[in-house]
């Protein structure tokens, strides 16, 4: 106590001062302290910590409503590799390898075909790494133009290189070059960045849902919908980013991997083989339907025109309309499906039909209609709740809102030849 007062009288400070100022001291570091919890915290929570979630059940297919006689396949068909200039951290081997983890049946990895000058062909589709025992591998690529974005399949590869050539050309000649290369044209993201903005009659299908985030692509394919074009639906991550290896270093876009990866959203498609023939059909056919992930509930929607108990027509079909009134099912097959209710938005026409809830012990509801006997009618459902958790992508169920299923329409009195 003696050194402490020699001490003051040489700094000339009253114990005043030195309580102020230790007063002072303590502060800021109580300040620095709640700030070091606080950024503590931010990095368990954010970073270190995934999500808590119950390991699914396996899918069953015990409830579903489609026809006998075809298989469904679990796909995403908007997906980057390292050869996308804007893509990091995400080899072939990394894209497929993940995908035959989690039991996906077939996927589509469409690099920008403008960051090669259109040789996909001496690409992607040369890369090594592009093969796979179990999942099958659409040639494709994003038609990246000046007038937006576009996906292309393919059962087998082609002279994609023409076609990129060919990207300022009129519609007509491109839709004469597209039916030459025997490709699949599929516009991508109608709203928002890089909008598809060729004519829609020159796109086989269109991505009605892209990323994780399902937006406003709906508003589009209803208007299309509504003009008398039998446009398919289909879904597509558009995802670019992985995770680092061993040795690699994350990049400034690591952070996108955590809630968008392949499968964000999933679309399924209701194939008569386990072919790339196969899907190719089904989708055109618009036999398909997007979940939220692949650990979401399966959509099914389907039709009992005749009133047999039988549902006779499924999402993509197209028949004449009777007087008679129409028994629609929408069904959700496997994970959460019974867990808990779901709401079910009734499209008709562009306009909201019916808001309707599932039957938490069968996953289904039903309603009744009777489509116009002359005119053009459509149908189609999208489903809302709590998505259930994709572990490998922990927090694309924390970010992407409560859309959890997109069905594709069930059609009376459409023109198939339009």
């Amino acid at each position: 106590m003696k050194f402490l007062q020699d001490e003051l009288v040489k700094s000339k400070m009253s114990l005043r001062q030195v309580r102020r100022r230790m007063a002072r001291y303590l502060k800021y570091f109580g300040l620095f302290c709640a700030l070091l919890t606080l950024g503590l915290l931010a990095v368990y929570f954010l970073i270190l910590r995934q999500p808590n979630y119950q390991e699914p059940t396996p899918t069953a297919d015990q409830n579903s409503i489609v026809p006998d006689g075809g298989m469904w396949l679990k796909g995403d068909f908007h997906i980057h590799s390292r050869h996308s200039k804007d893509s990091t951290i995400n080899p072939v081997s990394r894209i497929i390898g993940f995908a035959e983890d989690n039991g996906f049946d077939i996927l589509a990895i469409t690099d920008h075909d403008n960051h090669v000058f259109g040789d996909v062909r001496k690409n992607t589709w040369a890369d090594p790494e592009f093969r796979s025992e179990s999942v099958l591998l659409f040639y494709g690529a994003e038609w990246t133009t000046h007038r937006g974005h576009a996906n292309t399949f393919s059962v087998k590869p082609y002279d994609h290189a023409q076609f990129f050539a060919a990207r300022d050309s009129r519609d007509q000649d491109l839709l004469e070059l597209k039916s030459k290369l025997g490709i699949h044209v599929s516009a991508n993201h109608p709203i928002g960045g890089d909008p598809y903005s060729f004519s829609y009659d020159f796109a086989d299908s269109l991505e009605v849902w892209n990323s994780v985030q399902f937006t406003s692509g709906a508003i589009v394919w209803d208007d299309l919908l509504k003009s008398g074009r039998m446009l398919p639906g289909r879904g597509g991550s558009d995802s670019h980013h992985g995770f680092p290896g061993v040795g690699e270093k994350k990049s400034d876009r690591t952070f996108e991997r955590r809630f968008n990866y392949v499968g964000t959203p999933t679309t399924w498609l209701y194939a008569k083989s386990r072919t790339l023939e196969g899907a190719l059909d089904a989708m055109e056919a618009g036999h398909m339907s997007v979940s939220a992930n692949p650990y979401s509930p399966r959509l099914e929607f389907a039709a009992d025109t005749d009133d047999d108990g039988a549902f006779d027509m499924m999402m993509g079909d197209n028949q004449r309309a009777s007087t008679k009134p129409v028994t629609f099912k929408v069904q959700l097959v496997g994970n959460g499906a019974k867990d808990r209710p779901y709401k079910v938005r009734v499209i008709k026409d562009g306009a909201e039909f019916q808001v309707l809830n599932t039957d938490p012990s069968t996953g289904g509801v039903e309603f009744t209609d009777t489509p116009r006997a002359e005119e053009r009618t459509y149908y189609r459902v999208e489903v809302y709740g709590k998505k259930n958790q994709y572990p490998e992508v922990g927090y694309s169920s924390l970010i992407g809102g409560n859309m959890v299923g997109l069905s594709n329409p069930i059609y009376f009195n459409f023109n198939a030849k339009f």
